[in-house]
C-alpha cells in the first residue's frame, strides 16, 4: 500500500515540476506613457484661461471664447499683433443688446478686465443683430477679426480706429469709419426706455463713462473679435492647428505641460 502512495506522490511531484518548467514567463504589465497631443494641450490651455478668468460666470460661452482665442493666436503668429500685447476683446452679437456682451480679457494674467454693453448698427437689427455688411453707408455691423489701431478725437470725442482683417466681411472698416467710441444711447436708461440699447451706424459703441477705459486698454494693435454664428462666415484666422502650434510653442504654461506629462 505504501509503495502505491509514494509512487503517486512521485508522479504528482514530477507533474508539478514539469508544469513549472514549461510555464510561459509572466511579463509584468507596464502602463504605457501617454504623451498629450498638441491639440489636447491646446484644449486644456483654452479651458484653463476660460475657467481662471471666470468667463462662464460673466456669460461668455466656451465656443465663442475658443474661436476668439484661435484667431488671436493666428494673428499673433502672423506678426500682426503688437509685441507684448495679451489683450483680447470679444463682442458676441449672438446675444441681445440688453446683455453685457463685450468682454476685455488679459490672456497673460488670465483675468477678465471688463464686461459691459456694446451697440450694433442701426440696420443690423433691433435688440438682436441679424444682418451684417462690409459696404459703406449700410449702417450695419461687420463681423470677424479686427486689429485696434490709433486713437483720435472725433465727433464722439476720444475714439479708436479699427482695421478689419477678414476680407469680404470687415475689410472696409477703416473706409467706413467703423471705430470704438462712447455713445449716450449705450446705457441702462436706454434699455429701460426702449427695451434695448440704442444703435450706431455700424460702430461697436460703448457707454460714454467707459469709453476712455475701453480705448486705453485695447488700443495699439490688440485683437477684437465680433462674433456671430453664421455659416457664411469664414476666416483664415480660425485655423486651430496653427493656434495649437503657436500656443504649444510659446504660451502654454510650463506647469500645465509638466502636469500633463506627469499623468
Amino acid at each position: 500500500m505504501m509503495k502505491y502512495l509514494f509512487g503517486g506522490a512521485g508522479f504528482i511531484t514530477m507533474t508539478v515540476a514539469f508544469t513549472m518548467i514549461n510555464r510561459e514567463p509572466v511579463t509584468p504589465q507596464i502602463n504605457p506613457v501617454v504623451i498629450p497631443t498638441e491639440d489636447s494641450l491646446y484644449n486644456r490651455h483654452v479651458s484653463n484661461i476660460y475657467h481662471s478668468a471666470h468667463l462662464a460666470e460673466s456669460g461668455l460661452t466656451p465656443l465663442v471664447f475658443e474661436k476668439a482665442l484661435t484667431g488671436f493666436y493666428n494673428l499673433k503668429k502672423s506678426g500682426q499683433v503688437s509685441a507684448g500685447k495679451s489683450i483680447l476683446t470679444i463682442a458676441d452679437f449672438d446675444q441681445n443688446s440688453t446683455s453685457k456682451r463685450l468682454w476685455i480679457i488679459d490672456l497673460e494674467k488670465k483675468k477678465l478686465l471688463l464686461n459691459t454693453w456694446v451697440a450694433h448698427g442701426q440696420r443690423s437689427g433691433n435688440d438682436k443683430a441679424t444682418r451684417f455688411s462690409n459696404v459703406n453707408d449700410s449702417f450695419q455691423s461687420s463681423i470677424g477679426f479686427y486689429l485696434t489701431a490709433e486713437i483720435y478725437n472725433g465727433q464722439h470725442g476720444k475714439s479708436l480706429r479699427l482695421d478689419g482683417m477678414d476680407e469680404g466681411f470687415n475689410s472696409n472698416a477703416r473706409k467706413r469709419s467703423i471705430v470704438v467710441h462712447g455713445a449716450d444711447y449705450v446705457s441702462q436708461g436706454t434699455i429701460n426706455a426702449l427695451g434695448r440699447l440704442g444703435r450706431s451706424q455700424g460702430c461697436p459703441a460703448v457707454a460714454p463713462e467707459l469709453a476712455n477705459t475701453v480705448i486705453n486698454t485695447i488700443e495699439g494693435g490688440t485683437v477684437l473679435f465680433i462674433n456671430v454664428t453664421d455659416h457664411y462666415y469664414t476666416s483664415r484666422y480660425l485655423n486651430e492647428h496653427i493656434a495649437a502650434q503657436y500656443a504649444a510653442a510659446d504660451t502654454i504654461d510650463h506647469e500645465l505641460l509638466h502636469n500633463a506629462l506627469s499623468i
